[in-house]
């Protein structure tokens, strides 16, 4: 009988539109929920008969039904936080996690460290990305993300580099002497190297002009940081030669005798090298580094790269996703770097709670790599993506599935008094 069929026909439109009153409730339940997408119910009409068979037409619809729930994958607002381990995904692309289920894929930056230094989310899944090499260099193999707890080793003074001006118009009259290294010298500077252990030393570089365009100059030490020294006592441990060219460059720089064999059981018979510049008779164009002009001598900048023993006393990511770590000992050395995942169909992505989704033969497979690359996200640095849920929208959505709701409703009780005068037709 057609008036039963319109009886089911009204029972469809309530579970569809209580299902989408559903959808509606989760979304508003969510407005606050980090990297969440608010997701949008999609009806399908039923078709039960045909008058006419095949020729078409003249078709009666059976009802509606939830043919999809479909996330509405829009970029949610960036907000700035002051927590370190925040991260924020601009654009396409999932963070990727391990976890004791396996793999899977969150917009929810709000990360921390474990007391085992692992980066995790709020449900302990670790987040995954590519780790640094010894020197610092990232290589593309995806490990989690940990920071390393112990001293990171000390590194002994390989080469310091100096940019000095060394006074043209001084005469060549003063004749070094290792007892009044200040007196006998025309410049002098001090300069930091590290040993072998990591001890600090502390070197005084001495300058003299032996003729024109001609400098020799010496690095001494208190003898007491060296083996066999006798403290109090100045030491010479390296000692070299400077030449320029007519108009002030440096046209050569060699190291004529070293000695440096520090004290406290270090590498005996360190080689340093002492970088004074781009020199002329090294292929370099003698503009960078020291040179001779008619100017005060003085040094403008100095450097060497050896470093003490250290341990992390900062963490932080900068907006490639690259987590740097800071050491006591001033050094600074990249740890990893956050990898984003990128699907082709992430609508398809199956939820499983806690901000995460698995991959789905629908999603397809993803294409992991950098961020900023490939089509993925930017990351931002102590920031958050937040909900993309409007509630004003919701509350209008909420009040039109009511009606719809009330509405279907109205068809059930209309059928159920046109049956009751089916039956009242027998007295």
């Amino acid at each position: 009988m057609g008036i039963l069929s319109s009886l089911y026909t009204g029972v469809s439109g309530l579970t569809a539109h209580g299902e989408a009153l559903g959808v509606t409730a989760d979304n508003i339940a969510n407005a606050n929920t980090t990297g969440f997408k608010a997701s949008r119910a999609e009806f399908q009409d039923i078709i039960a008969k045909n008058l006419k068979g095949i020729l078409g037409g003249n078709q009666i619809g059976r009802g509606v039904k939830i043919g999809a729930v479909n996330p509405i994958l829009n970029q949610g607002n960036v907000d700035s936080t002051e927590k370190v381990t925040d991260l924020a995904i601009s654009g396409d692309g999932y963070f990727l996690l391990k976890g004791s289920d396996g793999q899977s894929f969150t917009r929810d930056g709000s990360f921390h460290f474990d007391r085992d230094g692992f980066l995790t989310t709020n449900d302990n899944q670790k987040i995954q990305g590519y780790m640094a090499d010894e020197s610092g260099r990232i290589i593309n193999k995806t490990a989690d993300i940990r920071f390393p707890r112990a001293l990171i080793p000390a590194k002994a003074t390989q080469e310091v580099r100096m940019d000095l001006n060394l006074d043209s118009r001084v005469e060549p009259t003063k004749k070094f002497n290792l007892k009044d290294p200040y007196y006998t010298s025309h410049f002098s500077t001090g300069i930091e190297v590290f040993d072998s252990q990591g001890n600090k030393h502390l070197v005084t570089a001495f300058f003299n002009k032996t003729k024109d365009r001609e400098w020799e100059w010496r690095g001494v030490v208190d003898g007491k940081e060296v083996k066999d020294g006798d403290p109090g006592k100045m030491t010479e441990i390296v000692k070299g030669k400077l030449t320029f060219s007519v108009d002030g460059k440096l046209n050569s720089q060699e190291i004529t005798d070293t000695n440096m064999n520090f004290a406290g059981g270090a590498l005996q018979g360190q080689k340093v090298k002492f970088n004074f510049g781009d020199a002329l008779a090294d292929g370099g164009k003698g503009l960078e580094g020291t040179k001779q002009y008619g100017r005060e001598s003085d040094i403008i900048t100095w450097g060497q790269d050896g470093a003490s023993a250290g341990t992390i006393t900062n963490l932080s990511f900068n907006d490639e996703g690259v987590l740097t770590a800071l050491y006591s000992n001033g050094q600074a050395a990249d740890l990893a770097q956050i990898v984003l995942a990128k699907f082709e169909n992430a609508e398809a992505l199956y939820k499983v709670g806690n901000n995460r989704f698995k991959e789905s033969r629908e999603a397809g497979s993803p294409a992991v790599g950098q961020p900023n690359r490939a089509g993925r996200g930017k990351l931002f640095a102590k920031s958050l993506e937040r909900s993309t849920v409007d509630l004003a929208s919701e509350f209008v959505q909420l009040i039109q599935g009511q009606r719809n709701f009330q509405a279907n409703s109205k068809t059930i009780t209309t059928t159920d008094e046109l049956l009751n005068e089916i039956i009242q037709l027998k007295r």
